[in-house]
């Protein structure tokens, strides 16, 4: 069963003397953490009062911060998302929901390892795969051929020698 709460990032200092704070998102972009109107710190929901974008950091105020000292109570805090809050577009998935599945050669059906890693790369995402071996697998239609988080496996193209 997927998880409820998905680790989104960490708050890494503070923001000014009102009580903001800055946290590195752990999302394709720094964009997707202002979606939200609560993030989850310790377990209980925090109310997002304001947040923007600064380079590859968010800047949020939460309600009930109002001071360097609360905000700096939060430093190094993982920030997590309610699953049932997040919106994704066709074909997205979230890493938490790959770590795990089962890793199938399309040619033969066999099962070679399990998705244990997808590595956020410049050019594109790169699923690495334990079994045997390793493999590190890009994450591209000519070597994706489906997920099936449901069903729990990612079907691969394996080209000779890979």
């Amino acid at each position: 069963m997927a998880a409820q709460f998905l680790e989104a990032g960490k708050i890494v200092n503070t923001h000014g003397v009102r009580g903001a704070v800055k946290i590195q998102p752990w999302a394709n972009t720094p964009e997707f953490l202002l979606r939200f109107d609560s993030l989850y710190v310790d377990g209980a929901p925090l109310k997002v009062m304001s947040a923007s974008a600064a380079r590859d950091l968010v800047l949020v105020k939460f309600e009930g911060v109002d001071s360097f000292e609360d905000a700096l109570r939060l430093k190094n805090k993982l920030v997590f998302i309610d699953r049932a809050d997040a919106e994704l577009d066709e074909g997205e998935r979230f890493i938490a929901d790959l770590i795990g599945l089962d890793a199938l050669d399309d040619a033969t059906g066999e099962s070679f390892g399990r998705v244990t890693d997808v590595l956020d790369l410049p050019a594109h995402d790169v699923y690495v795969v334990t079994g045997a071996r390793e493999w590190l697998i890009p994450a591209v239609p000519e070597f994706v051929v489906s997920v099936d988080v449901d069903g729990g496996h990612v079907r691969f193209r394996l080209l000779e020698g890979l």
